[in-house]
């Protein structure tokens, strides 16, 4: 039989950029009875959550909760809003876009998939002068939507989404903006409706704090009109019946009680004003990112991200050395010291791994994810500069936080 609960002595360092490490206060909510979801308690819930969920994204238009991954509701972004054969503009950044142009296709979509060649364009964000020339260039407006993800998982990238705005506006041109911030969302600052995306996807397993199985689509005014005339089958993901029932806090499914116990729970957590809310938590992911690239530059080793001005409150990615395996450093890291790190995905693979600084973390958390990779690295014959952990010891004790942690556990 599987033993599903079995871990070495002590507690396993998660450290993959999601699922993140669910604090035990959400735990706790999570183990709540299941309640009647046609009940009038769920109805309350419903409505709390709902209305949580337009603080975390910054929005006073309504938000949608799918109980699926991300992948569902990237589907459910894009089939509410365009109709069979339209015309997308994709930009790639790293493995997920990629995945999401995959999913358009499939969906009978005819994506444009923009972007710096190679590897490289792998490590930049979005380059939204690119994305403002390709839509001057299409002045019968047949491209119907542009597609970015703002916080790139695969690569350690968080791109300046009001910078692709500005660049649909200067162009004159009507496209809808979807973007996804699965991973950024609760993490990495986001405003929906600030920067003017008309449709964001996110999910619950990364800023949120939560297990998978729920995600998010952020609507806009403009994305509401659209998904009046939409064309592309769809049933399950339809916003109109949700909406409507949402009204009221119901769902037209059967919703996952038990993970919206949690995301209220999480919901709490995150905007509490006693404890700083969204700024203080966007301050305190900068702040473990800065102190684990500081560990990253004192190994002599590159940052997967080439360009500072984006680099990443969620993840850091760690490039090899040439002739080194990523994988296999980081088979050695999770069989002699505990510790889960980001594989290398796509066009990287075996090239970097990635480190994660979300969810249920503290500096002593980071720290210790540094020193078994440090001591991973050494094992694997990966000659270091220096000592990373000393390097973001003295970073974490010179930069104090500017509001300590609170009501993790």
């Amino acid at each position: 039989m599987l033993t599903l609960d079995y871990h070495p002595t002590g507690r396993h360092f998660l450290q993959i950029p999601g699922p993140s490490p669910v604090p035990d206060r959400i735990l706790r909510a999570m183990s709540l009875p299941t309640i009647d979801h046609r009940g009038p308690e769920f109805g309350e819930l419903g409505l709390r959550v709902l209305k949580a969920m337009q603080a975390i994204f910054q929005t006073r238009h309504p938000v949608i909760i799918y109980p699926a991954s991300g992948t569902g509701a990237w589907e459910a972004a894009l089939c509410n809003v365009l109709s069979p054969g339209d015309n997308v503009l994709m930009y790639e950044t790293g493995h997920f876009a990629s995945l999401w142009n995959k999913l358009a296709t499939r969906l009978g979509l005819k994506t444009e998939f923009l972007g710096l060649p190679g590897i490289e364009g792998w490590r930049r964000g979005v380059q939204a002068h690119l994305i403002e020339e390709r839509l001057a260039a299409d002045t019968q407006h047949a491209i119907k939507a542009v597609c970015v993800v703002h916080n790139e998982t695969s690569t350690g990238v968080t791109s300046n989404i009001a910078a692709v705005r500005k660049a649909i506006d200067a162009a004159k041109h009507p496209a809808l903006l979807l973007v996804d911030s699965i991973s950024g969302l609760a993490s990495a600052d986001y405003r929906h409706d600030e920067w003017g995306a008309d449709v964001t996807i996110a999910g619950s397993q990364k800023g949120l704090m939560l297990p998978p199985g729920i995600s998010f689509n952020a609507l806009s005014p403009k994305s509401i009109a659209a998904s009046k005339t939409a064309k592309l089958p769809k049933a399950f993901w339809a916003w109109d019946e949700i909406l409507e029932m949402n009204k009221t806090g119901y769902f037209p499914y059967t919703p996952n009680t038990n993970l919206l116990y949690g995301l209220a729970e999480a919901c709490d957590m995150l905007m509490a004003p006693e404890h700083g809310g969204l700024p203080a938590v966007f301050a305190r992911h900068q702040r473990w990112g800065e102190g684990g690239r500081a560990g990253v530059r004192a190994w002599g080793l590159e940052i997967q991200c080439a360009e500072p001005a984006v680099y990443s409150p969620v993840l850091t990615g760690v490039m090899m050395p040439d002739g080194v395996d990523a994988d296999a450093v980081r088979k050695v890291i999770y069989e002699r010291f505990d510790c889960s790190l980001g594989t290398g995905l796509g066009k990287v693979k075996g090239k970097m791994f990635r480190i994660g600084h979300l969810g249920d973390s503290n500096d002593l958390t980071l720290i210790a994810a540094l020193a078994a990779c440090e001591m991973g690295l050494k094992l694997s014959g990966v000659k270091l500069a220096g000592s990373g952990v000393q390097a973001a010891m003295d970073y974490f004790a010179s930069h104090r936080a500017a509001m300590p942690l609170r009501m993790a556990a």
